[in-house]
């Protein structure tokens, strides 16, 4: 079984700008929100998985790429026993970079449907990409002066397969419309969280009244308002910073856009039902 240990991972990420995981059969955050601030796609050798991004469930199943964006919500549910699969992860410098080159204006499709249903021979020619990018990704700037060009251009050429191989699964997106604007809302929150965390202010900025917005975000994830998908964001975050970047409370909440530490600890204990302490020792047995 390979799990993945994310401080580790983290720490390979920044380092070399692109990682391959491989073989890849158990996550650690099952039923848990994970934030992961990378771009990460993920291809399915075996099995499937079912999860939550963004609130709105997905079947992941054998031959799907699966295209996670950075800073959204994730919650992997349950997988089946022969599950495997293999992921690709940019750090955000690399992400920025190749986003500016090749999907700045169409992103948002990826937000809509995340999976791309793939034939065997087509999950093959994503396999044969993924060696290259292994290859290139293996070698330091030093033996390979011109290491970041040659990563983008083959990204470049897997993001252009992908679009070629999903074009019918999108051939209506642009048409989605109460869907696009779920998903601009989610932008908004990785975007402003921490300068609000108010309703009103993502209904601003989309032009639309509170109420709308309400409707739209219940439409869209089972009942959950704006108000408390925004709460489920900033503490996702704030369990991810205690636990895995290892913040003092106070470092935390400057993090998260709190203006004191107090009124940090009294949102995290209404809204998880524990104070920061109490959940550090949970996590830790």
């Amino acid at each position: 079984m390979v799990s993945i240990d994310y401080a580790e991972q983290i720490r390979r990420i920044e380092e070399k700008g692109i990682v391959i995981m491989r073989d890849v059969t158990a996550f650690v955050s099952y039923g848990r929100d994970t934030i992961w601030p990378y771009f990460t796609l993920a291809l399915c050798e075996s099995g499937s998985m079912r999860s939550l991004y963004d609130m709105q469930e997905s079947i992941h199943n054998v031959n799907d790429v699966a295209c996670i964006m950075p800073g959204h919500l994730h919650r992997p549910l349950e997988s089946s026993d022969d599950f495997k699969v293999t992921l690709f992860v940019l750090s955000r410098k690399l992400f920025d970079e190749f986003k500016f080159h090749t999907f700045i204006h169409d992103a948002d499709k990826f937000n809509i449907t995340p999976i791309c249903h793939l034939t065997p021979e087509q999950a093959q020619h994503m396999i044969s990409l993924t060696d290259q990018l292994d290859i290139i990704a293996n070698h330091s700037e030093s033996e390979l002066p011109h290491r970041k060009e040659m990563l983008i251009s083959i990204l470049s050429v897997g993001y252009d397969f992908l679009n070629f191989y999903r074009r019918e699964q999108d051939r209506h997106w642009n048409d989605r419309r109460p869907q696009q604007l779920f998903n601009r809302f989610c932008e908004l929150v990785v975007d402003h969280f921490r300068e609000s965390r108010e309703v009103q202010f993502y209904a601003d900025l989309l032009h639309i009244t509170p109420k709308h917005l309400t409707k739209t975000i219940r439409k869209h994830t089972g009942g959950t308002t704006p108000m408390a998908w925004i709460e489920q964001y900033v503490v996702a975050q704030a369990k991810s910073i205690l636990t895995t970047q290892h913040m003092t409370v106070k470092e935390t909440a400057i993090r998260l856009g709190f203006n004191e530490s107090a009124s940090f600890c009294r949102f995290f204990k209404r809204a998880t039902g524990y104070t920061t302490r109490q959940y550090l020792k949970k996590t830790s047995l």
